[in-house]
């Protein structure tokens, strides 16, 4: 499907049900978390691609706080097609329209596809939390132990890109 033409938009309490599956599918949990928070992506603001009107090709789910913006999920169902990037991208701008200095992220020591997408994006790694995953796994055990390549899923890595500048 190469090529593939989508639209954005940001979610709406209609879409609900919809994002609680698509995080179910893609998290294994209608929850994820992240540096000791459990997030429900379903309960934050966030931007869907699609196809037409309902057939999804990714999600991404964000939080604000202290002009702050948080990255919480980003999916995309279809690699290569420019759909993670404009998800990034639409989250930036909300980022930004809120005043916030900074657009970040947290992902797992294994994600070297997510660690490298989002350099290429402009974002640093700006701090390493040896043992976080294994703490996380109190709140969320059916965090795997293994990951990409057979790696331990051990430690969180933040990552950060300034956009907005006071």
């Amino acid at each position: 499907m190469k090529g593939t033409r989508f639209g954005l938009r940001p979610t709406t309490e209609a879409d609900t049900q919809l994002m609680r599956e698509f995080t179910r599918d893609h998290w294994g949990a209608d929850i994820v978390v992240a540096h000791g928070v459990v997030y429900h992506p379903h309960k934050l603001q966030g931007f869907v691609a699609e196809v037409g009107r309902g057939k999804w090709l990714g999600l991404a789910t964000y939080h604000i706080e202290n002009a702050s913006c948080e990255l919480v999920t980003l999916n995309s169902i279809q690699e290569g097609e420019g759909i993670g990037t404009a998800l990034v991208q639409a989250v930036r701008e909300a980022g930004s329209d809120s005043r916030c200095s900074r657009l970040w992220c947290v992902t797992t020591n294994d994600n070297f596809p997510a660690l490298a997408f989002y350099q290429k994006r402009g974002f640093r790694k700006v701090a390493v939390y040896p043992g976080a995953v294994e703490r996380a796994r109190i709140l969320k055990p059916s965090i795997p132990l293994w990951g990409i390549e057979s790696v331990p899923i051990r430690d969180e890595i933040e990552l950060e890109l300034v956009i907005h500048r006071t």
